[in-house]
C-alpha cells in the first residue's frame, strides 16, 4: 500500500515539473521572438530599398501622365492599354516566345548533360564540366554576341567552312539569337540540376527495383515527382533570364527581332517616339507580371514534393 502512496506524489512532480519546463520554454521563446524580428530588419530594408522602391516608382510611372502644358499629373490606363496594343504587343508576343523555347531546350538539354556527369565515374569529367558550366554560364552580352558574328554570322569562320548559308542559316534571326542563348543557359541549367540529381537517394532506387519497378517506371514514379521543383525552378530560372536579356540580343539583331527589352530601351531613349517612357514602364511592369505568373506555376510544384525530401 505504501508504494502507491509514494508513486502517486512523484508522477505529480513529474508532471509538474514538465509543465513548468515547457512553461519556461515557451516564454524563452517569446523573449527571442523580438530579437528574431530585430535580426531580419536590415535584410527586409535591404529588400524594400532594393526592390520595393524601383517597383513603387515603376507603378506609379506607368499609372501616371504628366500633362504638357499645366504640369499636373494625374492617374491614367493609357499607358498600360497602349503597351497591350500593336508593336509592343508584338515584342511582348516575341519575348515570351523566344524565352519558352530556349528555356524548354535548355532545360531539357542540361537535364542530360547534368545525368551523363552524375552517372559518370570520372571525377575529372565532372569537375571539368562543372567549372566549364561555370564560366560559359556568365559569358553573355555584347561579347559573346560579337563571338557567334565572328563564328556564325554572314562571313563567320565556320558560315563560310559549313558552307552554312546555302542551307539558309542567319545568325541574325530568331534561330540565331535561340542558340546564342542556349550557349549561355544550357550550362546554367546544369549547375542548376546537378545538386538535385545528387540529391537523389540510391535506397529509392533499389526500394523500387526489389519491387519489380523498371527504369522508366522509377523516374515517372519517383525520380521525377522529387525533381519537379528543381526542374521547375531551372526552366523558370532560363525563363527569366532569356526574358530580361538585352545586350546580346541588341547587339546581335538590333529591331529585326521584335523583343520587349528592345522595344523598352528604344522607348527610353526616344528612338520611336518622344515622350514614350511611361509606355516603357508599363511595359516593365508587364513584364513583372508575366514572370510571376510563371513564379506562380513553380510554387505549388515545390510545396507538393516537400514531402519526399523531408
Amino acid at each position: 500500500m505504501s508504494v502507491p502512496a509514494q508513486s502517486a506524489p512523484s508522477a505529480a512532480d513529474g508532471s509538474r515539473s514538465s509543465t513548468s519546463s515547457g512553461t519556461s520554454s515557451t516564454s524563452r521563446r517569446r523573449r527571442r521572438g523580438p530579437r528574431t524580428w530585430l535580426a531580419t530588419v536590415p535584410l527586409l530594408a535591404f529588400t524594400g530599398l532594393c526592390f520595393g522602391l524601383p517597383v513603387a516608382a515603376l507603378l506609379y510611372g506607368a499609372f501616371t501622365r504628366d500633362d504638357p502644358d499645366t504640369g499636373a499629373t494625374s492617374f491614367t490606363g493609357e499607358h498600360v492599354e497602349r503597351s497591350l496594343q500593336g508593336p509592343y504587343l508584338n515584342s511582348l508576343i516575341g519575348s515570351v516566345q523566344l524565352s519558352t523555347l530556349v528555356a524548354v531546350i535548355g532545360s531539357l538539354a542540361g537535364v542530360l548533360i547534368a545525368q551523363a556527369i552524375v552517372t559518370s565515374r570520372r571525377q575529372w569529367l565532372r569537375s571539368a564540366t562543372l567549372t566549364a558550366s561555370g564560366v560559359l554560364a556568365n559569358f553573355g552580352g555584347v561579347p559573346l554576341a560579337f563571338a557567334f558574328i565572328a563564328t556564325l554570322g554572314i562571313s563567320g569562320v565556320v558560315t563560310e567552312l559549313a558552307s552554312l548559308g546555302d542551307l539558309g542559316w542567319n545568325l541574325y534571326s530568331f534561330t540565331g539569337l535561340a542558340v546564342v542563348y542556349l550557349y549561355f543557359l544550357t550550362p546554367l541549367m546544369v549547375l542548376v540540376i546537378i545538386p538535385a540529381l545528387d540529391g537523389l537517394r540510391p535506397q529509392w532506387r533499389e526500394a523500387a527495383q526489389n519491387n519489380g519497378a523498371s527504369g522508366p517506371q522509377f523516374w515517372r514514379m519517383v525520380g521525377l515527382p522529387v525533381l519537379a521543383p528543381s526542374l521547375m525552378g531551372g526552366f523558370v530560372l532560363l525563363f527569366g533570364s532569356a526574358f530580361a536579356a538585352h545586350a546580346t540580343a541588341a547587339a546581335l539583331v538590333g529591331g529585326s527581332v521584335p523583343l520587349v527589352t528592345l522595344k523598352i530601351a528604344d522607348a527610353l531613349s526616344g528612338n520611336v517616339m518622344v515622350g514614350q517612357e511611361n509606355v516603357a514602364l508599363a511595359l516593365g511592369l508587364d513584364m513583372i507580371l508575366i514572370a510571376g505568373l510563371v513564379m506562380a506555376v513553380y510554387l505549388p510544384l515545390q510545396r507538393r514534393s516537400a514531402r519526399w525530401l523531408h
